[in-house]
């Protein structure tokens, strides 16, 4: 397995307390499984991560999409504006 660098924008970075990190992830898993470990790793991002854009080396993806090895995977929080 490589290991899929992590990055987290604005207050996902303050939530998770840190700005990247890697994790060595099985193949096939999803935006969606890599959400449900981070927030088991870093509970501080339960409530917030689940609602967060997601990209896979630079493309936005659907919580659905596979993570392929060796990735990058970015986490964006909603943001709203008038």
């Amino acid at each position: 397995m490589s290991p899929t660098k992590i990055l987290f924008f604005a207050t996902l970075r303050d939530r998770a307390a840190t700005r990247a990190l890697e994790m060595e992830l099985p193949p096939g898993t999803t935006i969606a499984q890599l959400k449900s470990l981070l927030i088991q790793q870093r509970p501080a991002l339960a409530g917030l991560l689940e609602h967060c854009l997601a990209s896979i080396n630079h493309e936005y993806r659907f919580d659905e999409d596979p993570i392929p090895p060796a990735a990058e995977v970015a986490f964006f929080p909603p943001v709203s504006g008038g």
